[in-house]
């Protein structure tokens, strides 16, 4: 897959903050927050050339420990710790005998294997040396610029905060309109009536959100809205709405601390592409597949 040159623009901004941010609850106060746990205690330093175990007279060391997990087929998430430890060293001795019986087979010395080794062996020098030429690419002032950059870019755009009850047909829908114009509460009403999973829990409330997160019926409706109006019933795909506007804002730009993830992760892609594109530019390629002059293909994103 490639990657953009370009500088992340409004939208990649703010899908980035997407996954940050979440809908305010109107239901009850914010809870204080709970007391901070006790730092944990920093690791002790582990010798990698510490022999942990032996096989077959060979030595199974934390370095090599260390190196199977980093093996992504081996990350093993919610493990317990000492279990994951385990299963490691288990699988570094079954790696050595399993290596040891190969080699008595002559497996290494087959054309076939070579071949594999040679391409495993430049892909880690290529990850190796890609990390190395962009590892400084991230720096607190490529972020902050980048940042700053984009956040200009940015218009003010407007967002409402809406809660709704979901019906399937007309009929029902009118029914809870006039319930809540009647004056019952709206919360209680969507609890009972909406068949919408997402906001039902909620009272209904789908947080704040702009026009084009929504079906069009919908956002046309609720952005035409004043705070506490509610609306008559308004067909979509999903079925009736019944909508009640309860906020409005302009939508605020993410902050450089909520963004900083994502910014130093985007500027260190950027800059693994540059380094490949710079190793075609030094280089001599010729493609024999195809007439000269074909464009190559572009440069995937290092893993």
């Amino acid at each position: 897959m490639s990657l953009s040159l370009s500088l992340l623009s409004r939208a990649g901004l703010v899908a980035l903050a997407a996954a940050l941010a979440g809908p305010v609850s109107a239901q009850s106060p914010a809870k204080a927050p709970a007391a901070a746990p006790a730092p944990a205690a920093a690791p002790a330093k582990v010798d990698p050339n510490t022999v942990i175990a032996r096989v077959d007279g060979e030595p199974v060391t934390e370095g090599d420990l260390a190196i199977a997990a980093e093996d992504p087929a081996l990350a093993l998430p919610g493990t317990d710790p000492a279990q994951k430890r385990e299963i490691l060293i288990g699988y570094v001795i079954d790696l050595k005998l399993g290596a040891k019986a190969a080699e008595a087979k002559k497996i290494g010395e087959t054309d076939a294997f070579k071949k594999r080794l040679a391409y495993l062996r430049q892909k880690l020098l290529v990850d190796d040396y890609i990390e190395d030429q962009t590892k400084a690419a991230a720096t607190p002032e490529a972020a902050r610029k980048l940042y700053e950059e984009t956040a200009k870019q940015m218009k003010p755009e407007e967002e409402v905060r809406a809660r709704h009850i979901l019906v399937e047909d007309e009929d029902e829908a009118k029914k809870a309109y006039a319930r809540v114009k009647g004056g019952e509460d709206f919360a209680k009403v969507a609890d009972e009536l909406s068949t919408d999973p997402g906001s039902k829990k909620d009272g209904g409330d789908l947080g704040f959100f702009t026009k084009e997160r929504m079906v069009a019926p919908f956002a046309e409706a609720a952005f035409k809205m004043k705070p506490n109006e509610i609306s008559e019933p308004v067909k979509s795909q999903f079925g009736w709405h019944v909508i009640q506007v309860l906020e409005r804002r302009t939508k605020p730009v993410p902050t450089f601390e909520e963004m900083r993830e994502q910014i130093d992760q985007y500027l260190t892609r950027r800059a693994q592409q540059d380094v490949v594109l710079g190793l075609r530019k030094s280089g001599k390629i010729e493609r024999l597949d195809k007439p000269a002059g074909g464009t190559p293909p572009a440069p995937s994103q290092p893993k």
